[in-house]
């Protein structure tokens, strides 16, 4: 192993662990069932076990840059990668349905840091002119793991126990650790200046409020009074932090960074490149298997060319990227997606899976063509010493990408349907299929959307302004642009 260079010690480390992270996920929501019946508590009680979680995250995701920027990236990483794991122990031996949850807050400490940090440590191992080539390594475990997690779920829960799904972090945490003791080095460390504690409470509790608005929105409706009380609280909380990351010397959250055009262009594409996908990632395994009658196992393979595809095609953009610039990229990949977009609306109630199946596929190669450019960009002009706050501030762009994407999707579809019910004549066969057929094909269509916003602002994307990222600078400007300012620090 010590023949490679560092580079890539560094995204074989990172890939165990994020391999491990998101597996844990993807994994868990095929077992929720099973846990139900261990623990024998309603839906409600259940949906802490994501909640607790996606809290905890959201505590520790704004503050991870200015921990490993104290600590030290390698320390911090394995800090994470240790709280993780010791975690995925604690809920596998779990007795109690508190004891799961609390475990599960522990995994999202580790979780929230593990990320960025790790993310961080990469984009600062490689060249700015070579992170394209970072990108293609995250696309391994953000391709192999969703598409193993179903299916290695439901093998564990059928002929295991839902105890394994834990269990089944722990060789792989143990291996990023020892990866991460024998290889990785200690980083210069900047100083961040003193801990910002009202930028911790206010970047955490709005992030977390925000999220758990969202995610409560989708479920109970946006007229339940926790649902508009959370995301008010959310909106004085995130104003708060907003006025005070300014004002400080040395905030929590750098958001000053956003002022970067290239960088704060790319966290609102990553907005709206997860918002187009993940609404249809959320919605084809509830079609499939609610109106087409799909059993899990086999929704999981119908997703598979997707991963596959995705991931190919990252090899692919990660060696033209250099040569042909983001903004082209990143537009395609954008119009591909629209065009998917509108294909499934195709979909009927007996269309052929295969037509599905090919759908998902070119969808895969529109995320291919998405990923690595606009992260590659976002940081092209990122400096080594704002790196750690830099993807701190991209994650939480991420988790609530994410959270809002599906909140308007989920939203979408249970009004349609709910309309639509109200005009079914019980006496007609087929036609609440149909109503049901429809709601999805209006849920489909908020993927056009986003996926449209996304392509409007790709527009403004300039490839002179991530020159670094690029094999070569930029021959000629195109009408209207500028050279590229000094790297944001």
């Amino acid at each position: 192993m010590r023949g490679l260079e560092y580079k890539w010690l560094v995204g074989i480390t990172f890939v165990l662990a994020l391999i491990m992270q998101i597996l844990d996920v993807t994994v868990l929501n095929v077992a929720l069932a099973a846990l139900g019946r261990e623990f024998r508590v309603d839906a409600a009680a259940l949906q802490w076990v994501l909640t607790g979680y996606m809290i905890s995250l959201a505590v520790f995701i704004p503050s991870s840059g200015w921990i490993a920027d104290r600590f030290g990236s390698k320390r911090t990483f394995q800090l994470a990668v240790v709280i993780f794991t010791l975690a995925s122990v604690l809920c596998g031996v779990s007795t109690e349905m508190w004891q799961l949850v609390g475990a599960r807050v522990l995994q999202g400490v580790g979780g929230g840091m593990l990320v960025p940090v790790g993310q961080a440590m990469l984009f600062r191992a490689f060249p700015a002119n070579e992170r394209a080539k970072a990108g293609a390594v995250l696309s391994i475990p953000v391709t192999i793991a969703p598409m193993l997690g179903p299916v290695l779920g439901g093998v564990l829960v059928e002929y295991a126990s839902w105890r394994w799904i834990f269990f089944i972090n722990v060789p792989v945490g143990a291996l990023a650790l020892l990866f991460t003791v024998l290889f990785l080095k200690e980083e210069a460390r900047s100083d961040p200046g003193r801990f910002d504690l009202p930028g911790f409470v206010l970047a955490g509790a709005g992030l977390a409020t925000l999220l758990y608005g969202l995610d409560q929105g989708a479920q109970l409706g946006w007229g339940a009074s926790q649902v508009w009380l959370s995301l008010v609280a959310a909106a004085v909380l995130i104003g708060g932090l907003i006025w005070r990351e300014l004002a400080v010397r040395a905030p929590m959250l750098d958001l000053r960074l956003l002022t970067d055009r290239l960088f704060g262009i790319g966290n609102v594409l990553l907005l709206f490149q997860v918002g187009a996908m993940f609404g249809v990632l959320f919605l084809i395994p509830l079609y499939l298997q609610n109106l087409r009658g799909v059993s899990p196992m086999d929704a999981g393979l119908v997703l598979m060319p997707q991963a596959v595809a995705m991931l190919l095609t990252t090899q692919v953009v990660s060696r033209v990227y250099g040569r042909v610039g983001p903004k082209r990229l990143i537009l395609a990949g954008f119009a591909v997606q629209i065009v998917i977009g509108f294909g499934l609306l195709l979909q009927g109630i007996d269309t052929s899976l295969w037509f599905l199946v090919g759908l998902l596929a070119v969808q895969g190669v529109a995320m291919g063509l998405l990923m690595t450019p606009v992260q590659t960009a976002t940081f092209a002009r990122i400096s080594g010493a704002a790196m750690g706050q830099a993807s701190s501030m991209f994650n939480v762009s991420r988790q609530v990408a994410t959270a809002l994407g599906t909140a308007i999707v989920a939203t979408v579809l249970v009004v349609l349907t709910e309309r639509g019910l109200s005009t079914v004549d019980p006496a007609v066969p087929g036609q609440l299929a149909e109503v049901q057929l429809g709601a999805y094909h209006g849920a489909f269509l908020v993927s056009v959307v986003f996926a449209g916003l996304g392509f409007l602002l790709a527009m403004r994307v300039r490839d002179a302004d991530a020159a670094a990222s690029l094999d070569a600078p930029t021959s000629g400007s195109q009408p209207g642009e500028r050279e590229p300012s000094e790297t944001v620090r």
